[in-house]
């Protein structure tokens, strides 16, 4: 099981275990101030290798910041950059100086926990804040994404064995996502008075097929000629331009997954008209010289042609992701289900749909209750049961 030698110290007498690892390599921990203490660790040793729950003490003193460059490097090969950027800047403001020379075995859930409190307080230690100020207090959403780049590590780190468990993986005082902006719909006349007041025609049409296909900006800005069907009244979104710190990367829709969208017929001769004299590989919204077009900033006290639109059409400020929104209201007032919107939206499944806009369908709840009343009243019963004398306990 091992050896247990005495040693002395200036603090007197003290033990030192010898140990094998699952490796077979041989090993030691020393400072035990009794014999049992060290016969103790002995015992527990054994038991964790058997039960496949060993780990190295001395792997657990590797650092945060020795780990974390490694795990940013996978989440950059398989996520797209709009989606790992956000977690860089999480790693790089908030948990790099905060966590980047702790050991990973001597984070306690207690000092996460903490560190999640000055995060939601604006005292937490940033690249931009030190110790001794007092902040901003970060939102709900900055949290919870520190949070888990920290806890992606130390995850990792516990697959390898390097620690037992994960220390920021129950943490019970993460804040809550509230939406505080109430979500805005726009209707068929808003719509069609807010792209009258777009700069030229190639935008103008941009919108009305924003608010009316529910496709992201990126995926309108990467929509080529040729994925525009005519005769089956589709678009074909293979692919998406997304905008990432002023760099557009071209790569394959948010769901990996190519789809079709329906294409009410009002907008086929606007955009015959877009398409003709361009090649299959041409854009059909295309920017100046025909390049990718740029997303308008509509941050608020910003100047763009998307928020003077909106300004002269006397509608409040909206995001071009407001206008998938609006698609997904008139398409269920128009009578789509939840799985035809789930497809046309491009949604992982009709829950995230569901849930994403169970607002949109309170209207349903209404309607299932009125077919249930007339199906009851045809078949005569339910109005029988209704008006039958005052019914009391049966006996026995």
């Amino acid at each position: 099981m091992g050896t247990i030698k005495p040693y002395e110290t200036a603090a007197g007498p003290r033990y030192r275990a010898r140990y094998r690892k699952p490796d077979n390599t041989q090993t030691d921990k020393r400072g035990f101030k009794t014999k049992k203490e060290a016969q103790l660790f002995l015992a527990s040793v054994e038991v964790s290798k058997a039960r496949g729950e060993y780990f190295d003490p001395k792997d657990a003193m590797q650092t945060v910041g020795d780990l974390g460059p490694s795990w940013l490097e996978n989440k950059q090969h398989s996520l797209k950059p709009s989606s790992y950027a956000p977690l860089a800047t999480a790693w790089r403001v908030y948990v790099e100086p905060k966590w980047g020379s702790t050991p990973i075995g001597r984070i306690r859930p207690s000092a996460v926990e903490d560190w999640i409190r000055e995060l939601s307080t604006g005292r937490a230690v940033t690249a931009r804040q030190r110790s001794n100020q007092s902040g901003k207090p970060k939102s709900a959403s900055v949290v919870i994404r520190a949070v888990g780049v920290l806890s992606g590590i130390l995850e990792r780190a516990k697959r390898d064995g390097r620690i037992p468990s994960n220390p920021a993986q129950k943490a019970t005082n993460l804040p809550r996502k509230v939406s505080m902006k109430p979500r805005r719909y726009l209707t068929h006349a808003e719509v069609f008075r807010f792209a009258s007041f777009a700069p030229d025609f190639t935008r103008e049409v941009q919108l009305v097929v924003l608010s009316y296909t529910g496709i992201r900006w990126g995926e309108s800005v990467g929509l080529r000629v040729r994925d525009v069907n005519f005769l089956r009244r589709r678009l074909q979104i293979a692919q998406t331009a997304t905008e990432v710190e002023g760099v557009l990367h071209v790569g394959p829709p948010k769901s990996w997954e190519e789809r079709g969208v329906p294409l009410p017929d009002f907008l086929l001769d606007p955009l015959s008209k877009l398409c003709t004299g361009k090649g299959p590989n041409d854009l059909v919204f295309a920017g100046p010289g025909g390049g990718f077009m740029m997303r308008p900033d509509t941050s608020e006290g910003r100047a763009s042609w998307f928020l003077t639109a909106l300004r002269r059409a006397e509608l409040d400020r909206l995001t071009p992701h407001d206008l998938k929104h609006t698609a997904a209201s008139l398409a269920v007032s128009a009578g789509a289900n939840v799985k035809a919107l789930q497809r046309m939206l491009g949604h992982k499944s009709a829950a995230m749909t569901l849930d994403t806009y169970a607002d949109l369908f309170d209207d349903d709840l209404d309607s299932v209750a009125t077919r249930l009343d007339e199906h009851a009243a045809a078949s005569n019963v339910g109005k029988v049961w209704a008006h039958a004398p005052q019914r009391g306990s049966r006996s026995a």
